[in-house]
């Protein structure tokens, strides 16, 4: 089966052909080259000159803007042959830069760079992208600056097949970081169009995920929690904390699943939910809806081809490795979302925190998870169903909110969460909300949230404690640190 289902002719010529070809589109060893330190450097130094919007606001740096956009211009121009496959992108990108020093460096306009820019068809494992763009990093700097970064496509055959069957999902990209600018420098490991300065919204045809990035951000928050909280982790899950291809190869599994979901199921809003106001848990919920999901199918891809492998069936590679990589989701899952997910962030609206605490509280109201003589135990042969059925029960509160009122399936969401998440003492939802705000306007409802509507449990403040120095060096890491 080809490696990728969906790449075009641009990314054939990029692997057949003469040898040079297949290096320059692979671009090895890019990164240390004179182009890329020059381009990288000034893009670095135009950041101190642009304003929140990305304009250029001083004319006095007007002159200086102008000198490192031409060498940026020279760079892009001369790294443009080691990536073919971005041909048209790099073209439109140089256009984009001048037109934008030559109209005096107002508010950045890469609207046509953008939609030239195509990486959902070129998934082919090992490419790699020279990606500049005006934009802001989630997770990281807010400001609409000129970043730059060389990353490098991670997609195993066994991933390819998973998208060309059941878990079809033809705008999921799978990166590694390699080399980049300060904005990058951060927590964020998306790239994801929307952020990226332009005159009007496109369809969006692609969105990127550093799997790099979160496997290795894993890895060492684990391995730590997982110290200090003595818990014996099965062979298999340790064996992710020593090896970062295996984790990376394992978060993109969940990550292809969790991202298709957003748009399936029984939904009773738009699945964009985050453009709209709504009290923050129902955001976790949504995320814990994937995230489930992704577990939930990766115990049926395990159970299933495990079902082949007992009858005495001999599986192919791509589906040995499909077996070892499902169950590997479910630990990525579950020790991502309780140990790093509740703990990494503000107390401010976080909903990824909240998520983590509803997994958590749940599989220990269940008996499944267990905090005796200071140390952590999990029954792992009940855990699988335990954490479906977490899923299952936010599935029936979408099908069941389909014929529900906007602020009734709010106040249903919550019901689901307190069951099982503690709220704050002084919190109006837990106690009722007055009939002033309960006739009134949804815009009432989301004010009345607290900030931190399900404070920390004792649990979660003890490890906080031993856990936050870890988590903060996390912050730019990728999978070479």
């Amino acid at each position: 089966m080809p490696i990728s289902q969906t790449h075009d002719s641009r990314a054939d010529k990029a692997i057949i052909g003469e040898p040079e070809v297949v290096e320059d589109g692979f671009a090895t060893g890019v990164e240390d080259s004179p182009d890329w330190l020059a381009l990288r450097a000034a893009a670095t130094e135009l950041q101190g000159l642009q304003v929140k919007d990305g304009s250029v606001a001083e004319a006095a740096d007007h002159v200086r803007s102008g000198e490192l956009v031409d060498a940026i211009i020279a760079s892009v121009t001369a790294l443009a042959p080691r990536f073919p496959h971005d041909a048209e992108y790099l073209t439109a990108l140089v256009a984009d830069f001048r037109r934008w020093a030559q109209e005096g460096f107002g508010v950045p306009d890469f609207l046509d760079s953008l939609v030239a820019f195509q990486p959902q068809q070129h998934r082919i494992d090992g490419l790699r992208h020279l990606v500049v763009f005006p934009m802001y990093t989630q997770n990281g700097s807010r400001n609409r600056h000129v970043e730059a970064l060389i990353v490098e496509v991670i997609w195993p055959e066994f991933i390819a097949d998973l998208e060309a069957g059941d878990y079809g999902n033809k705008l999921f990209v799978s990166l590694r970081l390699v080399d980049f600018t300060p904005g990058y420098d951060t927590n964020s490991a998306v790239l994801f169009p929307e952020t990226v300065a332009m005159r009007e919204i496109p369809t969006f045809t692609w969105g990127a995920i550093f799997q790099d990035r979160e496997a290795a951000r894993y890895r060492r928050v684990v391995a730590a929690a997982s110290e200090i909280t003595k818990l014996d982790l099965p062979e298999d899950a340790a064996r992710m904390l020593t090896d970062q291809t295996l984790a990376e190869e394992t978060f993109v599994m969940w990550d292809i699943i969790h991202d298709r979901t957003h748009m399936r199921g029984d939904l009773p809003f738009d699945p964009f939910m985050i453009k709209q106001r709504m009290p923050f848990f129902l955001y976790s919920l949504e995320e814990m809806r994937c995230d489930l999901t992704a577990f939930r199918e990766s115990v049926k891809i395990q159970r299933s081809l495990q079902a082949r492998v007992d009858a005495g069936e001999e599986l192919d590679a791509s589906e040995t490795e499909m077996l070892e990589k499902a169950g590997l989701v479910q630990y990525a899952v579950l020790f991502d979302r309780i140990f790093r997910f509740a703990l990494t962030g503000a107390r401010v609206r976080n909903y990824d925190g909240l998520g983590g605490q509803l997994l958590f509280a749940w599989l220990h109201r269940r008996g499944v998870l267990h905090w005796t003589d200071v140390s952590l135990a999990i029954e792992w042969d009940r855990l699988p169903d335990a954490v479906v059925a977490l899923g299952d029960a936010i599935d029936d509160l979408y099908w069941r909110s389909i014929d529900r009122p906007k602020t009734v399936h709010w106040l249903a969401a919550y019901d689901l969460v307190r069951e099982t998440v503690t709220p704050h003492p002084a919190s109006a939802w837990n106690r009722g909300l007055s009939d002033e705000i309960l006739s009134g306007p949804p815009k009432g409802f989301t004010d009345a949230v607290l900030d931190d509507e399900f404070p920390l449990s004792m649990f979660f403040e003890a490890l906080d404690k031993k856990m936050s120095d870890v988590i903060a060096s996390t912050k730019g890491i990728r999978g070479t640190d």
